[in-house]
């Protein structure tokens, strides 16, 4: 694990804001967790199923397609509509979901250079049955074989802004690119984020991966979706007990400024490096079940609406005369 804390790296208890630092999943850079990256690789490589689905990483080496020289010319309502349509529909890519947000700097991981001002992110579902064998190497498995289809979605994109003049570059994990894609993803209006430290998605839950286009081509942004995640992470415990490794924080911790679930990096790495990856709190996550997400954002829709009655009715009252 190295001499100083992953959750030092990541910035936990400081209170002033920063850029990230690259922890894990690099292949480019040295970094304190390289040897544990090593040895989760070379698990991966060695087990006979997961090497079948083990295509983007050290040994990948993607050209991006031609930039044509004549970029075309569309406004950026159209470009969104043209972009969801290519990632949405394409009978090969068929992507769940997609948002665009504008590229922040303190998404951006430090040592890296982001010149793009715009980010569409990618969602690609992650099939429940196998997920919730986690920790297996059939959910290690699935795992790879999503963050695949995001990449080789990502990439497709990538290459067809750039037949259309606009550059562009694809990006799909679990490889760290140059930024960081959960706050990205939160911004471009894709979900909450959980108590278990990833997204929830309105419709996917937990159960889902995210990749990521960076370009210059003029789009328009997402509005953030805020459909009652976040409150109801207050007051549920099933991912944190469901954690072997007790890594699952029961409040909001301080993290480069920012107050927001986090889960305890010095606890999780090691119990998912002994079990092929891990993915437990995404498989028991009450808004992963199959169906469930839809179901509770209509009661949390209720929930805040009588909430807000409430708060109306006091606010009446005390302008009462």
């Amino acid at each position: 694990m190295g001499p100083v804390s992953g959750n030092d790296l990541n910035g936990l208890g400081e209170p002033e804001p920063r850029r990230p630092t690259v922890v894990m999943w690099s292949w480019t850079e040295s970094f304190q967790h390289r040897p544990m990256q090593d040895l989760i690789s070379r698990r991966h490589v060695e087990h006979p199923e997961l090497r079948k689905v083990l295509r983007y990483g050290d040994q990948d080496h993607y050209e991006p397609g031609p930039l044509a020289s004549a970029p075309q010319m569309r406004p950026p309502e159209e470009w969104v509509e043209a972009i969801r349509a290519f990632s949405l529909d394409h009978p090969e890519l068929a992507v769940e979901d997609i948002g665009f947000a504008r590229v922040q700097p303190d998404w951006i991981y430090d040592g890296h250079d982001v010149s793009e001002e715009w980010v569409v992110i990618l969602a690609v579902e992650m099939d429940h049955e196998e997920l919730s064998m986690a920790p297996s190497w059939q959910a290690g498995a699935e795992v790879q074989r999503q963050y695949n289809r995001g990449t080789y979605a990502a990439r497709a994109l990538a290459d067809w802004l750039r037949g259309h003049g606009h550059p562009a570059r694809g990006h799909g994990g679990p490889n760290a690119g140059p930024m960081l894609l959960v706050p990205a993803a939160i911004e471009a209006g894709l979900g909450e984020l959980g108590k278990h430290g990833s997204l929830i998605h309105p419709r996917l839950g937990s159960r889902f991966r995210l990749a990521s286009v960076l370009t210059d081509v003029p789009l328009v942004a997402s509005a953030p979706s805020e459909f009652g995640a976040d409150d109801f992470c207050w007051n549920c415990r099933v991912c944190l007990d469901a954690c072997p490794p007790a890594a699952i924080f029961s409040t909001k911790q301080t993290v480069r400024g920012d107050e927001k679930w986090y889960v305890d990096f010095d606890r999780c790495l090691p119990y998912f490096a002994e079990t092929h990856s891990c993915g437990i709190c995404l498989a028991v996550c009450p808004w992963s079940q199959p169906g469930e997400a839809e179901r509770l954002v209509g009661t949390m829709a209720r929930k805040l609406e009588r909430r807000r009655a409430r708060t109306a009715e006091v606010d009446g009252a005390d302008a009462a005369p």
